[in-house]
């Protein structure tokens, strides 16, 4: 006989052997975070190695270190990726147009920081000169015409705002992408333009209203990142999925998201996506990156990860990272990673919602009523940075449209908790009825309502809410110390949304000071802002038909085409306000739009080619053998999708052939879609070689744990 306590000791063991078996890890189990931030070269970590070289970790709080303490540096980052089993460096960088083609978002070249000497031993070959400065070939990376194959230079240089961090047996060096002459030909660039725009126009409003920023203004964020996993068994058996990232055909399982039971649901330890998810963090926290919250998200198959806040350029490294790291670690767990921004129909698409907020850099949150006040003790303080935003939004809301113009957006903004492609903000009642009577000459205080809920039970005691609630058909909602851009497409990297943001709210707050200096009076100004521009406020439903067109006839911007918000990067107005914050010049904006066209274009192209072997190589044969289905629509369709490929190509400039893709994607190929989905209706199973929705959005149903019994050892 065992006794109690035996049986519950032979339990534990033989829970913790399948929980082995399986990858998933003990919720109890901290080993891996004892390890975090040691991946990364800054903080204490980083003052261990620098001490042993005379300095501190102080020396990287000035960007200057890269003239006066670059060798010192270098020495303390050598000795450190030696500690950490490294031998290898690169460059980091983040080139344009990569979002759904390029893993990783980045690019990087490796080099050994080892060399031999004349004698046969090994020296080391990293220098302070090696550290700050790369040089690589601009021409082989989309650029827009600011790099030929004859004039081909391209240089990276540090960013010393975000950390040099360590992965498997490499250093990477956060970089910027510039031409030979000084043009940004990656997504990091112009950020830190604009990250200086936004401390140089912040700072001066800022101590106008009483606000001590002296320390310097940032915008810090958060970014919401959510993915599909899904069998990759059956990945494999989508052509369109492996190089797309999206399912370009699909009749609609019997089962979606209608029931509305995966969201938040328990994350099971039956299927492979816990154990992948852990793993995924668990590397995401060693390399300094706490991924604080997971969950399942609405869509069957999909999910969430939310990191801690942080500043702006240190938050789009990290997650550019935890994408590879996703991508990288879900083979693992037999799963493929989707972070495409609509991989199935009807189901909920993925975002990455971009939680954006000012701050001073010793810790104000301008956004916040209280902080704001506390900090100033201007009562004025807070409605007029709010007016210069609000300003911002309705003057810029094409920008902000552009931001968001990836191609996976094209099906996702409008519906299933996205917003639309119409940019208003939105406030809440109480924070817009403050704003109004502030308007309107008030003096009072802004008092948040709260509302208390009694249940009516003992066990659960009255509670208080926050009086707003909130509005999740809002492409830019105010969340109490924050604007959530819940526009942002999941694929994306963010650099250019987070730019756009930081240089529009620039503009305002550097022609709010140009106007306080001036003599005008704060509160006047921004009373004036909020008289022309409160139109773009609106705290309704976003996706009433009667709201949107109601909108539209306001003013607010409405651009229904990714294609033609692309456009707007070009305009007068636009030129003339990166080039005044010293962001963008005339011919960066002329490339860049080029870029982000000719990235559309050839998605769009590489899914054409992509369906047209689909219906040769599947779906026709799969109707021939089966005898039913529409083969000559099907044949027809082939060859109506070739021709328009060729019409793209045959089209002069980059705006034409984007234009043109755009009516091969949402028209034609939506058309063809259903004829293709069709087939799939009538064709048996057995006939049919494609992986269906059925068996690629079904874990729970699909997935089996491993037979194990607790006493069969």
């Amino acid at each position: 006989m065992f006794s109690n306590a035996a049986v519950r000791s032979l339990a534990r063991r033989e829970f913790a052997r399948r929980v082995n078996s399986t990858g998933l890890r003990s919720m109890s189990a901290l080993a891996a975070y004892e390890e975090f931030g040691k991946s990364v070269f800054s903080g204490k970590v980083a003052d261990e190695y620098l001490k042993k070289h005379g300095a501190s970790a102080a020396v990287l709080k000035d960007p200057n270190w890269v003239n006066t303490e670059a060798d010192t540096v270098a020495n303390a980052v050598f000795d450190w990726a030696l500690d950490r089993g490294a031998n290898v460096y690169c460059h980091w960088f983040q080139p344009m147009a990569a979002s759904g083609v390029r893993h990783g978002l980045s690019g990087q070249v490796h080099n050994i920081m080892l060399k031999f000497d004349s004698n046969g031993e090994l020296v080391k070959d990293f220098k302070g000169k090696t550290l700050v400065k790369g040089e690589t070939d601009g021409s082989s990376f989309p650029n827009g015409g600011l790099r030929a194959t004859h004039t081909a230079g391209g240089y990276l240089a540090v960013d010393t705002s975000s950390p040099i961090f360590c992965r498997g047996d490499t250093i990477f060096i956060p970089s910027a992408f510039v031409s030979y002459y000084g043009a940004a030909l990656d997504e990091k660039t112009p950020l830190l333009r604009a990250n200086a725009a936004i401390d140089k126009s912040g700072s001066r409003l800022f101590a106008q209203l009483g606000l001590d920023a002296s320390s310097g203004v940032q915008t810090n964020i958060g970014l919401e990142q959510e993915i599909f996993l899904v069998p990759r068994d059956q990945y494999y058996r989508r052509p369109d999925l492996q190089l797309a990232g999206r399912t370009i055909i699909g009749k609609n399982a019997p089962r979606g998201q209608e029931m509305c039971d995966h969201y938040m649901g328990p994350l099971s330890s039956s299927t492979a996506a816990l154990a992948c998810m852990q793993e995924i963090q668990d590397e995401a926290w060693n390399l300094g990156i706490p991924l604080k919250t997971r969950h399942r998200e609405v869509a069957p198959n999909q999910f969430e990860f939310a990191p801690l806040y942080g500043t702006n350029t240190t938050q789009i490294d990290q997650n550019v990272m935890v994408m590879q790291i996703i991508e990288e670690v879900a083979p693992k767990h037999g799963l493929a990673a989707l972070l495409q921004e609509k991989p199935f129909n009807d189901i909920n698409g993925s975002g990455k919602h971009n939680n954006w907020s000012i701050a001073t850099r010793d810790g104000v949150q301008v956004l916040s009523p209280e902080d704001c006040f506390e900090a100033s003790g201007n009562e004025h303080a807070f409605p007029v940075i709010m007016a210069a935003l609000v300003a911002a939004v309705d003057e810029h809301g094409d920008l902000m449209r552009m931001a968001i113009s990836s191609p996976g957006n094209d099906f996702r903004l409008g519906a299933c908790e996205a917003p639309p492609a119409i940019i208003s903000m939105y406030l809440g009642d109480d924070m817009t009825k403050y704003l109004e009577d502030f308007m309107n000459g008030s003096e009072a205080k802004y008092e948040p309502g709260r509302k208390t809920l009694d249940l009516g039970t003992a066990e659960v005691l009255p509670f208080e809410v926050p009086a707003e609630d909130r509005n999740r058909t809002s492409p830019f909602p105010y969340g109490g110390a924050r604007f959530e851009f819940r526009a942002v497409g999941s694929a994306q990297n963010v650099s250019m949304v987070n730019t756009v943001l930081n240089t529009i709210a620039a503009e305002k707050f550097g022609e709010f000071a140009d106007r306080i200096d001036a003599g005008e009076s704060p509160a006047d100004v921004a009373r004036e802002a909020l008289k022309k521009h409160s139109k773009v406020i609106f705290n309704g439903d976003n996706y009433d038909e009667a709201n949107q067109q109601m909108l539209t006839d306001r003013g607010v911007w409405r651009i229904d085409s990714g294609v033609e918000a692309i456009a707007t990067l070009t305009s007068d107005k636009n030129i003339a306000l990166f080039e005044k914050m010293g962001v963008l010049t005339k011919e960066e904006c002329t490339a860049r739009q080029d870029v982000l066209h000719d990235h559309y274009t050839g998605t769009v192209e590489i899914e054409a080619l992509t369906l047209v072997d689909m219906i040769n190589q599947h779906i026709i044969p799969s109707v021939k053998s089966s005898g039913v289905g529409p083969l000559a629509e099907l044949e027809a369709a082939a060859k109506t999708i070739s021709e328009a490929v060729k019409e793209i190509h045959a089209a002069e400039t980059s705006l034409d052939k984007a234009r043109l893709a755009r009516v091969l994607r949402l028209e034609t190929m939506i058309d063809i879609r259903e004829v293709c989905d069709a087939a799939e209706s009538v064709v048996p199973s057995e006939s049919w070689t494609l992986a269906t929705y059925k068996e690629l959005l079904f874990l729970d149903s699909h997935t089996t744990s491993p037979d194990a019994g607790y006493f069969d050892e």
